[in-house]
């Protein structure tokens, strides 16, 4: 069965044991010389142990540190969303007129992006620019979205997780992981 609190907290020496002490005092007889009211009965309210001082302060300053701790971290959260929030307005702001992406295409192009295989469709002349390094591909509002270089360079000042594609064109003849003499 589960131990209470007191009992872990006992465990663990937070609290000392100190009601054995009292005990040992109880017997030698009154500790004052006053006479006890009616049947016992006093007007004063009972008076708590040490050990039930000690439990409850430890629980309410164990209380009051989960509680900043919770506290913390959402305001934490809040502002990492807010900050998020900031980055994908300003680029939308700098994407409003400047996508290039064409309702009528004839080719895809497929890259890598966030562990998965992912295509924009494309023209001709666009796969060309973009295979050169030309173009980019930003991610924004779940759609891939084709781009000057200059609009994804600064995306990636932003926030670089939302740039998909953007070719090195000096890395281009480096190697690509396929090899040289693989014929299709």
């Amino acid at each position: 069965m589960s131990e209470s609190l007191r009992d872990q907290l006992l465990k663990s020496g937070l609290v000392k044991q100190i009601r054995e002490e009292k005990r040992g005092n109880e017997g030698k007889g009154r500790p004052s010389g006053k006479p006890q009211g009616h049947g016992g009965k006093s007007s004063a309210p009972p008076r708590r142990s040490q050990e039930e001082i000690d439990l409850a302060k430890a629980y309410a300053i164990r209380a009051q540190s989960d509680a900043n701790e919770r506290k913390r971290a959402q305001q934490e959260a809040e502002e990492q969303a807010r900050l998020r929030r900031e980055r994908k307005q300003k680029i939308q702001q700098l994407l409003d007129g400047r996508t290039l992406n064409k309702a009528e295409t004839d080719q895809v192009r497929n890259f890598e992006y966030g562990g998965k295989i992912r295509r924009i469709h494309v023209d001709a002349g666009q796969l060309a620019a973009l295979n050169a390094g030309e173009l980019g591909v930003v991610q924004q509002a779940g759609r891939y979205l084709l781009v000057t270089r200059e609009i994804a360079e600064q995306v990636r000042a932003i926030d670089g997780h939302q740039l998909a594609l953007l070719v090195d064109p000096s890395a281009a003849g480096d190697d690509d992981g396929v090899p040289d003499d693989l014929v299709w």
